[in-house]
């Protein structure tokens, strides 16, 4: 029990230090664009903000041992069936450069696609989580059901791993898209100009959170504003003003919205009793 405290404690030492020196990046890129607005801004956002960072924590206590265990299961069973569609050495006859930009380039794309079943009605319940933050601040970029950590981790991880980068590759690929998409949940007016045709900036994102996009929305790529332009999920009007969240009840508090996919789950169940026998029922 004792070794077990010590590595939970570890776990979250670790984890919020981590966070130290992005908080001031981002707290430094604030004041840079908006001058003293920033303050403002900030204390209006403080209880959404201690919301993700409780959500971020029950992460590190309780979802991130379970992840652990899920992906070294998922590895073990793709390496005994020799799962990949390259081997290590295609990759090792690529400059190092090149393989990087590919990781990355590949993460981003395979993360669009899981982004956007995520929007789909069996995962958006959990998903919804990250989208009720209606003053979004780049802690939002933490603010995760545990049901959406998990399908996130191994959706991404696995396909990644099919394409049998190296180790160095995939973890450049998780800090590269998970620092980027932290700096991207800033309220930013930023739109990058021509470069928007390439890159997702911090507007092009938070058309994505829009109020009334529940369920569908916007932007899904997390780097590369490229994929949604080729599949036409691509939205970029100019910076982004309008309301922010999502138009279900989900509540404000950290548990509220732990409990929240349980609620859908438990009204769903509910509507499909109360239907009569042989009526199929559409949930919403």
């Amino acid at each position: 029990m004792q070794a077990l405290l010590t590595q939970t404690g570890a776990a979250f030492w670790t984890a919020f230090t981590g966070l130290i020196w992005p908080a001031l990046a981002f707290a430094l890129i604030a004041f840079i664009a908006r001058g003293g607005e920033a303050f403002r801004i900030a204390r209006t956002a403080l209880p959404q903000v201690r919301t993700n960072l409780f959500l971020f924590a029950f992460d590190i206590a309780v979802v991130t041992p379970l992840l652990l265990m899920a992906l070294t299961f998922t590895g073990g069973l793709m390496q005994q069936a020799g799962l990949r569609l390259f081997s290590a050495d295609h990759w090792s006859a690529l400059p190092v450069w090149l393989v990087a930009i590919l990781a990355v380039f590949a993460g981003d794309f395979i993360g669009y696609w899981r982004h956007r079943l995520e929007h789909t009605r069996f995962l958006w319940p959990a998903h919804a989580i990250h989208h009720s933050d209606d003053a979004m601040t780049w802690t939002t970029g933490l603010r995760f059901h545990p049901f959406n950590r998990l399908t996130t981790a191994l959706i991404d991880t696995s396909f990644l791993a099919l394409l049998g980068f190296p180790i160095w590759a995939l973890m450049l690929n998780n800090l590269v898209r998970h620092f980027y998409g932290l700096f991207i949940h800033m309220d930013l007016p930023w739109t990058y100009g021509p470069l928007a045709r390439l890159f997702i900036s911090p507007a092009t994102h938070r058309w994505h959170h829009i109020r009334e996009a529940d369920g569908a929305g916007v932007n899904f790529a997390t780097v590369f504003s490229v994929f949604d332009q080729a599949f036409r999920t691509y939205c970029l009007p100019g910076p982004c003003g309008v309301p922010l969240g999502v138009r279900d009840e989900i509540g404000r508090g950290a548990l509220a919205q732990l409990a929240w996919p349980f609620r859908v789950l438990w009204r769903w169940a509910m509507r499909r009793r109360s239907l009569p026998s042989g009526v199929q029922g559409t949930a919403d």
